[in-house]
């Protein structure tokens, strides 16, 4: 995830525009394109689990029939837990600032174990699960942003429409394809394009996003 920050500017940064480039995968992560924004101010950091604790907890409570809950229907018929959901925001992780990044020693099966361990009931648990997930992202959402989404979450129908609900004043959400971009293959383009800086001997990192020293050439021959 440090290193599609760059694509996402080199892609979508207008003059402009103030725009968010957001990727809802295991983890969601996001990318802050303000108007005329230059490579050495782009903010980007993950906004917290994507898919990864709905996919877990559907794999885990059918016994592995089920890989994930698709189109969120499960979620949709489902009731949130509000005191459960409330728990699960007030995890440290969502007060740090950026830079930050996160993944599974996080928000990983130790943490779905003690979802599981609730009690509460498998349709109500997707339920919470997807609206932790769409409100930790709504979180990272500025005012007034254009949003741009891809990645596998764009999928679920119910994830979307509860992000779409959330988000700040002013701000809207478009996927990936409105911009040209099959949102199921930002990260491929993305690692072309970090080919294609290499060979160009351009340096394929932000500084300002990862925490490096400087701006460097990424990759070998």
């Amino acid at each position: 995830a440090p290193l599609v920050p760059l694509v996402d500017y080199l892609l979508f940064a207008r003059e402009r525009s103030n725009r968010a480039a957001l990727n809802i995968g295991g983890i969601a992560n996001i990318t802050l394109l303000p108007p005329g924004v230059v490579p050495e101010k782009v903010i980007a950091f993950d906004t917290g689990p994507g898919n990864m604790v709905i996919d877990e907890l559907v794999r885990q409570m059918t016994d592995g029939q089920k890989q994930f809950d698709r189109n969120g229907s499960v979620a949709r018929r489902g009731k949130v837990h509000e005191r459960l959901l409330a728990a699960m925001l007030g995890d440290p992780y969502f007060k740090m600032a950026p830079p930050k990044s996160t993944g599974r020693e996080r928000f990983g099966r130790e943490f779905v174990n003690g979802l599981v361990a609730t009690g509460v009931q498998f349709d109500d648990l997707i339920a919470t699960a997807t609206e932790f997930t769409a409100q930790s992202i709504a979180l990272a959402i500025p005012l007034g942003a254009e949003v741009i989404a891809s990645g596998g979450g764009v999928h679920n129908k119910w994830l979307m429409q509860r992000l779409t609900e959330l988000l700040p004043s002013g701000a809207t959400i478009t996927t990936s394809a409105d911009s040209g971009i099959d949102p199921d293959a930002k990260e491929a383009i993305a690692f072309a394009v970090l080919a294609y800086q290499f060979a160009k001997k351009q340096p394929g990192n932000l500084p300002s996003v990862t925490g490096a020293r400087r701006p460097v050439l990424l990759g070998k021959d």
